[in-house]
């Protein structure tokens, strides 16, 4: 169970095989082998030693793949940095587990001198770009046209893979840490649940510092196959690699889908070669999947719930339960069935399991969860407690083993895919003067699925508006994790123990709906 086995069984079965493509740079397996092995030397050279942690800032690429990789191959564990996130939130995920190499691409060359300031951790930045080397750092291609490829140190189950970072209820992001029997099972794992019959060309357009970019690019290493890479998600871009390169499939959350299809000139691009869409973080409403199968027929659809903390899938809905049919409504809300490895179990407060049909806490077992939060022992304690991972999400299961999601016990909000605490939000908004107290919560959002939305009281003479709110936020934390409105109140309803009740907030928005989150 080490991540790099199919790149050594890659090189024996189909060495001349295109590995990894993106743009007009195409790898075999031969070659990407020797760049991963030679990253691997290069990083070796630089003072890495295994289990240590080293980070990538940059957009998707061929170069990603490979510092994967080789950071595997020479015995060291990535840290993948969130792009959006701003530089205080940076520093801090690399100075938690005290990340010592860097590599930027030219996309966030101009925020290294911040980092320098911001980071105690950071000694060693390597510039992953065309065109001249930015002083202080170090040249990707001129590291590994002077190192050795070396042998692959072979980490394996237990050993540290990856320290990725989610947001956190204390306002500040925690290291979630994952083994490399997490990551490669739930890969195999989520290959299996979803039998292909066609060879597979896989677009990845999830970004890699995302668990679900990153494990898309594990499924379709394991399975040897080629990947299509985009720097980020944007239409004509999907559009015409999928056109291009003839893919099979790819990985879209519901609000991707809705953009691709509604896109003016989606008509122009020939789209017989895809065969499946994989989708999560959201289920699909009906409407928009009946417009998605109009638009793209033929095109199996399927969704992957689960979260970092599970490596990340722990149930798939299939394609056949998107079919019409007497059981498609029901069967939409839902968020499928358990994957091979996985156990999911609805749990009450006392940690008792519940019988289908009663709502409690989803929580799931298997090789998949993680191995803890970095340095954060009684955070992990209080989420594997009875050993089960508590996920935060409220829901039931049928008679027939479907889950449905239908609230969130942690206060998070999930806004076109990415995860946010409402406690990092309050924590910036309590910085701005003129703030008396703020309650933050999620509300439905026809774009994104649900919006951070912010409840501000003021302190008395403040003057203070929604402009100024979202302007103060946006240069702490990741502009997707600030508000996109405001309200505000003269008071936020408590209880008579004096605790916030955010159900009050949030009931007006949901009140219609089935679901109490996206």
């Amino acid at each position: 169970m080490q991540l790099t086995q199919a790149l050594h069984k890659a090189l024996r079965e189909k060495p001349q095989a295109p590995a990894v493509v993106f743009g007009q740079r195409r790898s075999t397996y031969a070659r990407f082998c020797d760049r991963v092995a030679r990253m691997a030397g290069a990083l070796r050279q630089l003072g890495m030693g295994p289990g240590d942690r080293v980070a990538m800032l940059a957009m998707n690429s061929d170069h990603y793949v490979e510092y994967l990789f080789g950071t595997w191959w020479g015995g060291g564990a990535i840290n993948p940095v969130n792009v959006r996130w701003s530089a205080q939130e940076i520093a801090y995920s690399l100075d938690d587990c005290d990340t010592r190499i860097l590599l930027v691409d030219k996309f966030f060359a101009q925020q290294v001198a911040s980092l320098r300031d911001l980071s105690k951790s950071v000694r060693t930045l390597i510039y992953v770009g065309d065109g001249p080397v930015p002083e202080g750092m170090l040249g990707f291609e001129t590291l590994l046209d002077a190192a050795e490829p070396v042998q692959d140190l072979r980490r394996q189950g237990d050993d540290l893979a990856a320290v990725m970072y989610t947001g956190g209820t204390t306002g500040r992001p925690k290291g979630v840490m994952l083994s490399h029997a997490n990551l490669y099972l739930n890969a195999l794992s989520s290959v299996a649940a979803v039998p292909r019959a066609w060879p597979v060309l896989g677009l990845v357009t999830a970004p890699f510092f995302h668990v679900a970019g990153c494990g898309l690019s594990l499924q379709l290493i394991q399975r040897m196959a080629t990947q299509v890479i985009v720097p980020y998600y944007e239409e004509v871009a999907v559009l015409d690699a999928i056109a291009r390169e003839q893919v099979n499939e790819t990985f879209l959350v519901p609000t991707m889908v809705k953009r691709l299809i509604e896109h003016p000139r989606f008509t122009e691009f020939d789209l017989k070669s895809l065969r499946m869409v994989l989708y999560g973080a959201a289920p699909i409403d009906a409407t928009l999947l009946g417009q998605a199968m109009d638009a793209l027929p033929g095109v199996q659809f399927c969704q992957a719930y689960g979260m970092t903390e599970l490596a990340p899938t722990v149930a798939v809905l299939q394609p056949e339960d998107h079919l019409p049919g007497p059981h498609q409504a029901k069967r939409l809300r839902s968020a499928g069935k358990s994957v091979p490895i996985a156990e999911i179990s609805i749990r009450d407060p006392e940690n008792n399991e519940l019988p289908p049909g009663q709502v409690g806490e989803i929580c799931a077992r298997g090789p998949m969860v993680m191995q803890g939060y970095w340095n954060k022992p009684a955070e992990t304690e209080a989420a594997l407690r009875g050993g089960w991972m508590h996920t935060g999400d409220g829901g039931m299961m049928d008679e027939e083993g479907y889950l449905y999601v239908v609230d969130r016990i942690k206060d998070m909000i999930v806004s076109g895919g990415e995860n946010v605490y409402s406690a990092e939000v309050e924590n910036a908004l309590a910085q701005l003067d003129g703030v008396s107290m703020s309650a933050v919560i999620g509300v439905p959002d026809d774009q994104w699925g649900e919006r951070v939305h912010a409840v501000v009281v003021l302190r008395p003479g403040a003057d203070v508006d929604e402009a100024a709110v979202i302007a103060h936020c946006k240069t702490l934390i990741a502009g997707y994790k600030c508000p996109r409105s405001v309200e505000f109140r003269e008071q936020l309803p408590v209880s008579p123990a004096g605790k916030l009740q955010k159900f009050v907030l949030r009931e007006p928005y949901w009140k219609d709906r089935a679901r109490k989150v996206n």
